[in-house]
């Protein structure tokens, strides 16, 4: 539902209280005048002026147009009448949230050439009347100038970003479907070729039972070694989606901080030498993180990430040039640094954080984990 103060421009230059200001001031011009007609007459079109300005905050087709012209015509007539020239700024606001590209470029250059034409003829006419008030004029003509293009690009920025996530969320979709059809596709080549072979060596043992027992023997310890391996092909498959590599980690966090227009600098090698799958994945995860929270946090401008494998540790450095992070914001939960640290104690490992200039997070797991070995 439309309550009535949605009409006040929600606009971070003015506040509410600016707004209502501007609408309790053209009685102040009016009621200037000794006439009572003028001051019928002023009334009558300041009324008019936000009956129409309503309808066309209402309208959703092409009569928004209409109410927009409607409304330059009053603007004039007050402009012209009582010298008050600020309901020019309703309108500039009005026509900055024009989204078709033809009708705002139409109704804008109209609007600056009635709001300065009326104007200049009201400075010819009654000289005494603009002059006093020239310099709230003048910001007057500079605010009907730039706040539709500030709002018509402000509201087409909005817009894009709002397609981009759509992609984002789009993206995110399709490669769950693509992994989904390649976890299908490897369960099919893993257990379909070898079920298939059980059940013909089963069939084939069952027969030589009686007539072979050697040979049937041998069948049976031919379907024991094919369900091992399928088996163990299975589990190096589930590994294989469980464990996330920094590699493949490092693929997709360029892919986000393109996408958030950063430029991104790489140092070292993720691949680290015998490092175990679980503390891999765990500074996967928490790489991931980091660079989700550079991304919706920083406003950085840039990203480096420093891989760095030690004797006694593994680490990755994660800085940006951003606005850092505010001391009552270390501990917020929506942060991420506290997940951060719980997949780090898991692992022995340890988070540090530096917000001099920008912030930087240093990862650092120490070398204690050995990879199990071993065979089914």
């Amino acid at each position: 539902m439309q309550h009535w103060y949605s009409l006040f421009p929600k606009n971070p230059w003015l506040s509410i209280y600016a707004w209502a200001v501007f609408c309790l001031l053209p009685f102040f011009f009016i009621f200037r005048s000794s006439s009572p007609i003028e001051i019928a007459i002023g009334i009558t079109l300041l009324l008019l002026f936000f009956l129409s300005y309503r309808f066309s905050y209402r309208s959703k087709t092409g009569l928004v147009y209409m109410w927009v012209s409607f409304e330059m015509v009053i603007n004039i007539a007050m402009t012209l009448l009582f010298g008050y020239v600020y309901l020019s700024i309703f309108i500039a606001f009005f026509i900055g949230n024009i989204r078709h590209p033809v009708g705002f470029f139409i109704i804008y250059g109209l609007h600056i050439a009635l709001t300065i034409g009326a104007i200049v003829t009201g400075f010819f006419i009654e000289i005494e009347l603009f002059l006093p008030q020239f310099h709230f004029i003048l910001i007057s003509v500079i605010g009907t100038v730039l706040l539709p293009f500030n709002l018509y690009n402000r509201n087409k920025r909005e817009k894009l970003e709002g397609q981009l996530e759509n992609a984002r969320e789009r993206i995110a979709e399709l490669i769950i479907l693509e992994e989904r059809e390649r976890i299908a596709r490897d369960l099919h080549d893993i257990l379909g070729q070898k079920l298939s072979l059980i059940g013909l060596k089963s069939d084939l043992a069952g027969r030589l039972v009686s007539k072979n027992t050697e040979a049937a023997e041998k069948e049976l310890q031919d379907i024991r070694q094919t369900a091992s391996a399928a088996l163990k092909e299975v589990r190096d498959l589930v590994d294989d989606i469980r464990m996330t590599k920094l590699t493949d980690e490092l693929i997709r966090v360029r892919q986000v901080l393109k996408a958030a227009e950063m430029t991104f600098t790489v140092k070292g090698d993720p691949q680290f030498t015998n490092i175990p799958p679980l503390v891999e994945n765990v500074m996967s995860m928490c790489l991931k993180e980091a660079v989700t929270n550079v991304v919706k946090h920083s406003y950085a401008s840039a990203c480096y990430i420093t891989f760095e494998q030690l004797p006694e540790e593994f680490s990755i450095r994660i800085q940006d040039d951003g606005i850092g992070i505010p001391s009552k914001g270390w501990n917020l939960p929506g942060n991420g640094l506290k997940g951060i640290r719980e997949r780090l104690e898991f692992v022995n490992g340890q988070l540090e954080i530096n917000s001099d200039k920008g912030t930087e997070l240093l990862i650092r797991v120490p070398v204690i984990l050995k990879q199990s070995k071993g065979g089914d």
